[in-house]
């Protein structure tokens, strides 16, 4: 059996997805062409409906977000305050 919602959501990451494209004064347009140069094709229209919670996120656009905004994925997911990246020179 496919899942794609949960608790009436499609994704756990689109409150932190737009609050993290604010903060780095990014329109959805500039930050679907973002992902575009990291060969995920996304629209601005995706990216709206990924931060509503109304679109599935993959795994693979789940790490480019998290690559091409600079922050943890762990962050994304709600997992972790820290929205830093993880350095291997934190070791």
């Amino acid at each position: 059996m496919k899942i794609y919602n949960y608790n009436n959501k499609s994704n756990v990451i689109g409150p932190q997805l737009k609050l993290v494209r604010k903060q780095r004064k990014l329109s959805q347009d500039i930050l679907a062409a973002k992902m575009q140069l990291q060969n995920i094709e996304l629209s601005q229209k995706v990216i709206s409906r990924i931060e509503k919670q109304e679109r599935f996120v993959s795994d693979y656009e789940l790490c480019a977000f998290a690559q091409v905004l600079n922050v943890d994925i762990y962050w994304l997911l709600g997992l972790s305050s820290d929205p830093k990246p993880f350095n291997n020179t934190d070791i």
